[in-house]
């Protein structure tokens, strides 16, 4: 198997959470990475560049620009684009298959993408099928991991994390609207936990599969380091930050008449009939530390952006 510094991984998204944190770690540990990006002058690109990494300019909507990004790559990281399709575009979906055709056609060996915990029993989700959630957002997520499975990757892996850790940091502003005023207005009940995960932990995943594929191999793995209520997090923001931070529970019809979108109010709800449901104990078998709350709370005091 060829050390760590004569593979080439490019990845994709990384002026976002979660590529960004997958091209530092695979730096860290000494890979070649190329980063895929529509600008190289944004900050998180530069900020790569002088960390290590090459940048090439491309797009997944460009399919030449995307033969040129894998030349002589070795193994690629996929994130789909952020954000709910609430047009149905498609977009999500093309351009993972947009992707995914480069990879094959340019010989690339090793896959690893991520989507979301829980797709693979959307199914079994209470009201599927009715239309009461955006099935699109789960049927999406899926068809793109099958189409990985399926592509002919000699080595593929896929990453499903749940919640982000970092929604409480560089997401809150757009996530919980009245956050730097200490509150957070919820549907999800007092009572309801959810999975987290920080997104330092996910590039640990990916990268591991990098540095070991056969390991990682032909594996759909669900990620989250601890299982938390909403007072919970707000009790930890407090004890770190010194402010205090309250979490007000709406109901649905409470919450839409506040202004907030129906597929938020929806997505919310769903954490307290389904939720994520991730096997935490197993993820110890992998041998990768996870981040509890309260270590990505400490390391990360500053980001909470609290009046």
């Amino acid at each position: 198997m060829n050390s760590n510094k004569q593979k080439l991984i490019l990845v994709t998204g990384a002026t976002g959470i979660q590529g960004s944190a997958v091209a530092e770690e695979a730096l860290k540990q000494g890979f070649n990475v190329r980063i895929l990006v529509r600008d190289k002058a944004k900050v998180k690109a530069q900020e790569l560049i002088q960390k290590g990494a090459k940048a090439v300019v491309g797009d997944f909507d460009d399919p030449a620009s995307l033969d040129n990004a894998m030349k002589d790559v070795d193994a690629v990281f996929s994130v789909p684009i952020s954000g709910i399709d609430t047009v149905e575009t498609d977009r999500e979906r093309k351009q993972a298959s947009a992707l995914i055709h480069s990879a094959i056609k340019n010989g690339v060996k090793q896959f690893v993408h991520t989507s979301v915990a829980a797709t693979s029993r959307y199914k079994e989700f209470p009201k599927w099928g009715t239309g009461y959630w955006f099935e699109k957002y789960w049927t999406d997520k899926w068809d793109i991991e099958e189409a990985v499975r399926s592509a002919g990757f000699a080595e593929w892996t896929i990453l499903k994390p749940a919640a982000m850790m970092e929604n409480f940091t560089e997401k809150a502003k757009f996530m919980y609207p009245l956050f730097e005023q200490g509150e957070i207005r919820t549907v999800v009940l007092s009572d309801t936990r959810i999975d987290h995960i920080a997104m330092t932990d996910v590039a640990k995943f990916a990268v591991a599969a990098f540095a070991n594929p056969e390991k990682f191999s032909h594996k759909s793995i669900e990620l989250a380091a601890e299982s938390l209520t909403y007072n919970e997090i707000a009790a930890t923001i407090s004890a770190v930050t010194g402010k205090a931070f309250k979490i007000v529970t709406l109901s649905s019809d409470d919450a839409l008449a506040e202004g907030v979108h129906i597929l938020s109010a929806r997505s919310e709800e769903w954490n307290n009939i389904s939720g994520y449901d991730v096997d935490i104990d197993l993820l110890k078998t992998y041998g990768i530390k996870l981040t509890s709350f309260k270590e990505f709370a400490e390391e990360n005091k500053d980001r909470f952006e609290i009046d």
